[in-house]
């Protein structure tokens, strides 16, 4: 009686792995040393060692981890391997596919379906992260902020708008040289003599005071309106002008 396929590939298991693992033994490696050079696990390079067919995934893969042990040591792994019969059985494989529940799989095909779910996932996830209007989301609302309505966003800006009006500024225009002292917030910004036609301005949060030696040479403008001379040729004058809404 013929034998089947089946028993025809236990007998060539067992004839490849015995010949493997006297090779292996020859170059004194462990099974651990071939599992780092293959990446193949433990208890599949023991099935084929063994000629263990129940403990291997399908034909087509058997041959294709007899290949990768064979080349592990130093053989010509595809002419190895080819020696081991698929038969039909590399029809069989796709179309058992469908047939087979989650736990009639071998460990190489659960390896696979880990591989592809992992790949699909991060892909989605890539998708997801790049779609361009929840990067607009994302920017409109941070963690730990909630949107702001339109009455929020009217205050905040009058806010900003009522801190920046209170505020001071002085400009002054030169009819004759003269010395000048300005000291905006509580800081000197200018100490010096300033020559006849020169103009400039300052300006401070709080306060702001303009000394000069020549109050009638010296021509000061508050807040942009009209310039007056701060007093007298030849006088001392002292002027302190305080912040206040415009």
């Amino acid at each position: 009686m013929k034998p089947s396929i089946k028993q025809h590939q236990s007998e060539k298991l067992t004839q490849l792995g015995s010949q493997l693992a006297s090779l292996r033994q020859e170059k004194d490696l462990t099974l651990d040393e071939l599992v780092l050079l293959t990446r193949i696990p433990r208890r599949l390079l023991r099935a084929i060692e063994e000629g263990n067919l129940n403990d291997l995934p399908e034909p087509i893969y058997i041959q294709g981890l007899i290949r990768q042990f064979a080349a592990a040591l130093g053989l010509q792994g595809g002419e190895f391997a080819s020696h081991f019969p698929i038969g039909h059985q590399s029809v069989g494989v796709r179309s058992s596919w469908k047939g087979q529940s989650i736990l009639q799989l071998r460990p190489i095909h659960l390896y696979l379906l880990y591989i592809i779910l992992i790949f699909s996932s991060v892909n989605s996830l890539s998708q997801l992260l790049n779609n361009p209007t929840l990067q607009a989301n994302n920017r409109q609302i941070q963690p730990g902020k909630e949107p702001q309505s339109a009455e929020q966003k009217t205050s905040a800006n009058k806010s900003s708008i009522s801190k920046q009006d209170q505020s001071v500024q002085v400009g002054v225009t030169l009819k004759a040289s003269s010395w000048i002292s300005v000291v905006t917030d509580g800081k000197t910004a200018f100490e010096g003599v300033l020559p006849r036609g020169y103009s400039r301005t300052w300006k401070a949060n709080q306060q702001l005071t303009v000394k000069t030696d020549n109050a009638g040479g010296v021509l000061m403008s508050v807040n942009r309106q009209e310039a007056k001379e701060m007093g007298e040729i030849g006088k001392t004058e002292e002027i302190q002008i305080a912040a206040q809404p415009n």
